[in-house]
């Protein structure tokens, strides 16, 4: 394989370890359901899932690591989003793994 294809599988494996958890996925869903350009605080996570807030905090760490999702500082809070365009890449590159 060339670097190039490598880099490209690494990527897809890191996102892919970002949607390894049932809660990680439940966050993004979360987000996803958000109108275009909304953003969201970590208590309005909270109270959608059954887990702590420090918990919450620490998946939503794992995202913003992997590339699905970006914090925005406001003020003493940080508002969370969806990367839109990850998604395309994401379904993108695994068709291409699956391709004969």
């Amino acid at each position: 394989m060339n670097k190039n294809k490598d880099k490209k599988l690494d990527k897809l494996a890191e996102l892919a370890r970002g949607l390894s958890h049932p809660h990680r996925l439940r966050i993004i869903k979360i987000l996803a359901k958000l109108p275009s350009k909304n953003q969201c605080m970590v208590n309005s996570i909270v109270d959608q899932l059954p887990i702590a807030q420090s918990t919450v905090s620490q998946h939503l760490k794992i995202l913003k690591e992997s590339g699905w999702i970006e914090g925005k500082i406001d003020g003493s809070r940080v508002c969370y989003c969806i990367k839109k365009d990850v998604y395309n890449k994401y379904i993108t590159e695994l068709e291409q793994l699956f391709r004969i």
